[in-house]
């Protein structure tokens, strides 16, 4: 018979299908070669918050797809999230497709369509006018340099922490992410290479704010090549969990008409803005930094334009809000 179900390729180690599932899941995170210490925290914090309660103690043969739809709609039913739920559900298959290859189990009991796609919220594009009056409202030129390189170039907050000097080049109108700053729940803080070979990049920056790249570069002109473009207020690296804090950013997003608005939505709104100014597909995966065209996708526009034409477009967006502004001042 077990001659058979090798031959069909059906068999499973019996001894092995009486693992529970915690334990395999312990096992298949320290198994993986290479995991980022954050996606090892995404992980586990999966496996604690809604897995483990409701799975961890079930033998890996007896789970099946009924009792992986029943999981699901216990933790949607409890508050969590869809995007939340479908990153746990994602993680789960992964771990019994493992299984599955390990001849474990007979097949993925994960079965649920469209249970592993994320349905986030949508999220508000700031007008370039909201941009530059954010900029202002930070407490010093750190801040503000910050808010424009993440709008206007697209940024995540852990390639903006870990910028160097070097890496802003305000003569080739540029700005190269190297690297990243991960804070882990631990509060420790790591640099790593960016998320992907893909986070490796050099982006073209608008003309319309070099003139103040330039001053904030002359603001420290003693400093080596090599030192933190943005530190904290003891020299150190910035920590993403004292910015809203220390920039009072509450206040300055209720102030410019974006109550709620997230860091992250900056980068939302520099991808909106190259979409418009006519980014084709590729143009906008390597702007953003992205080897996969889903993200992309939604700010896909049917011209192609260069990464240059990009930034020259967003800066005449900027030379032109200015512009209503000194329109708007009472003449003298």
């Amino acid at each position: 018979m077990i001659e058979g179900q090798l031959t069909q390729g059906t068999w499973t180690d019996p001894e092995r299908a009486r693992i529970t599932l915690a334990d395999y899941a312990e096992a298949w995170i320290t198994q993986r070669p290479g995991l980022r210490p954050r996606t090892v925290e995404i992980y586990r914090g999966s496996l604690k918050r809604h897995i483990v309660p409701h799975l961890g103690g079930v033998p890996l043969g007896k789970l099946d797809s009924a009792m992986i739809r029943e999981w699901r709609a216990r933790i949607l039913g409890n508050g969590t999230s869809v995007s939340e739920a479908a990153k746990a559900y994602r993680f789960l298959r992964a771990m019994l497709m493992t299984a599955v290859d390990d001849l474990i189990i007979p097949r993925n009991p994960c079965r649920i369509r469209g249970a592993g796609a994320e349905r986030p919220e949508e999220r508000p594009v700031l007008a370039v006018r909201q941009v530059l009056d954010l900029a202002e409202r930070m407490p010093d030129a750190r801040f503000r340099m910050i808010v424009l390189l993440a709008a206007f170039a697209s940024l995540r907050w852990g390639e903006l922490a870990a910028l160097r000097r070097c890496d802003l080049d305000p003569v080739a109108g540029t700005v190269s992410v190297r690297r990243q700053q991960v804070e882990l729940d631990t509060g420790q803080l790591i640099v790593t290479p960016p998320k992907s070979a893909a986070g490796v990049r050099t982006v073209a920056l608008p003309p319309a704010i070099l003139s103040t790249v330039r001053e904030y570069l002359d603001g420290a002109a003693g400093q080596p090549p090599d030192a933190l473009l943005f530190t904290g207020a003891r020299g150190g690296s910035l920590r993403r969990s004292n910015f809203r804090r220390a920039v009072g950013w509450s206040a300055a997003v209720a102030a410019i008409g974006a109550p709620g608005l997230h860091f992250h939505d900056l980068r939302h709104t520099g991808n909106t803005l190259a979409g418009e100014g006519g980014a084709s597909l590729r143009d906008l995966m390597e702007r953003m930094g992205h080897d996969s065209v889903r993200a992309a996708m939604m700010y896909q526009h049917p011209t192609s334009e260069a990464s240059h034409r990009i930034a020259d477009s967003i800066s005449g967006m900027i030379q032109r809000a200015e512009d209503v502004d000194d329109s708007d001042e009472p003449k003298g």
